[in-house]
């Protein structure tokens, strides 16, 4: 599928993520299931207010809690970025 060029308008104060695909492809919770784009999104829009280190801090327990007893399936990586005001 080809790539796709998106232009977002920032604003002082906003923060943005960039975020690979281990986060959200890996299986956990309750069924065995996988975490979901949209419950990422959901989950980082929870918590952008906090400290990066508070932000780090909730989606390390997250993941964690959400992998239980299932492998690590991929690289995560999760970076966010807060534009000054």
């Amino acid at each position: 599928r080809p790539f796709t060029t998106r232009t977002v308008a920032l604003q002082p104060g906003d923060t943005f993520y960039l975020y690979s695909d281990g986060f959200q492809d890996q299986f956990g919770g309750p069924k065995g299931k996988k975490y979901m784009a949209h419950q990422l999104r959901k989950k980082l829009g929870e918590i952008h207010h906090y400290s990066a280190t508070v932000q780090q801090e909730f989606l390390s327990q997250e993941f964690d809690a959400w992998c239980g007893a299932e492998d690590q399936v991929d690289d995560v990586l999760v970076i966010g970025l807060r534009l000054p005001r």
